[in-house]
């Protein structure tokens, strides 16, 4: 899992604290270390989610079953269409399709632990847009990051879909959730005009916390209930938010607070998406 900074470091607390052996892959290992401190089952690897070879590299170099994968890598809308090194949109490459070659490359490590689970970091923004089946990669239309941004939280969802219904078989259990508002890095490509917008800064720049943001504490919640609590023992292909499933919206794109769209759980759009990311792999 990702635990260098945000709702990741607060995972990684939780669990490491609770006496997990947790390997926090990361880009810079080293910017781990501070967290690690303290934790003698926490460990820090190399792992690049925006470069298949790094992928394959920390796959290859894997040994021993994995009890759980905690994906929450993550970018959200940088301005200007980037490209991974793959040549894919960076918010696909990284969300996505970075995290779907992850769980592959560890599916027998998964499928030798006893109870294995994968646990795949969402956003309230998957119920805005869909997934665009027709240019994913933002090649023909224009680039906007926040469809973008929501396209790759959608196929979050949809991948703890995919993997319950091909996995199941397996053992291996996946969900997805929506940690909710909170400050961290991840907004750091969000306009003034954007988070002033949502009441999260005023007109000099400041920060500001609305009454609906949570800590990081509060957002890593529902992940450390999915990746290790008995309560969730068996479920499987499920979207959850503060600890809790979703509620199923049965609407077109719009702004709520809350719930899953009926679009991001389809499980027909699941098995496309599933061999659409296996064709990138190809």
């Amino acid at each position: 899992m990702a635990g260098a900074s945000g709702i990741g470091t607060e995972t990684v607390r939780a669990l490491a604290g609770a006496g997990a052996q947790v390997v926090v892959a990361t880009r810079n290992p080293a910017a781990a270390e501070p967290i690690l401190r303290g934790f003698p089952t926490a460990e820090a690897a190399a792992l690049d989610l925006a470069d298949l070879r790094s992928v394959r590299a920390f796959c290859d170099g894997w040994s021993g079953p994995v009890a759980a994968v905690v994906a929450n890598a993550g970018v959200m809308a940088p301005p200007e269409r980037q490209v991974s090194a793959q040549g894919w949109e960076m918010q696909l490459a990284i969300n996505y399709l970075g995290h779907f070659a992850l769980v592959h490359g560890l599916h027998d490590a998964l499928r030798a632990a006893e109870e294995p689970r994968v646990v795949v970091v969402s956003s309230g923004a998957q119920r805005l847009y869909g997934f665009d089946f027709d240019d994913p990669q933002f090649e023909r239309r224009p680039y906007d990051p926040m469809a973008a941004y929501a396209q790759s939280k959608t196929a979050d969802v949809l991948l703890a879909v995919g993997i319950s219904r091909r996995w199941a078989r397996d053992g291996i259990v996946a969900n997805s959730f929506e940690p909710g508002w909170i400050h961290t890095n991840l907004t750091r490509h969000l306009s003034r005009a954007t988070m002033q917008a949502v009441g999260a800064m005023d007109e000099e720049g400041n920060l500001l916390t609305p009454d609906y943001y949570k800590t990081p504490a509060q957002g890593a919640a529902t992940s450390v209930l999915l990746a290790a609590s008995p309560l969730v023992k068996g479920v499987t292909g499920r979207r959850f938010e503060d600890n809790r499933e979703s509620e199923v919206m049965h609407g077109g794109a719009e702004f709520t607070m809350s719930g899953v769209a009926r679009r991001s759980i389809d499980p027909v759009a699941a098995d496309r998406l599933w061999d659409y990311a296996h064709g990138q792999f190809a």
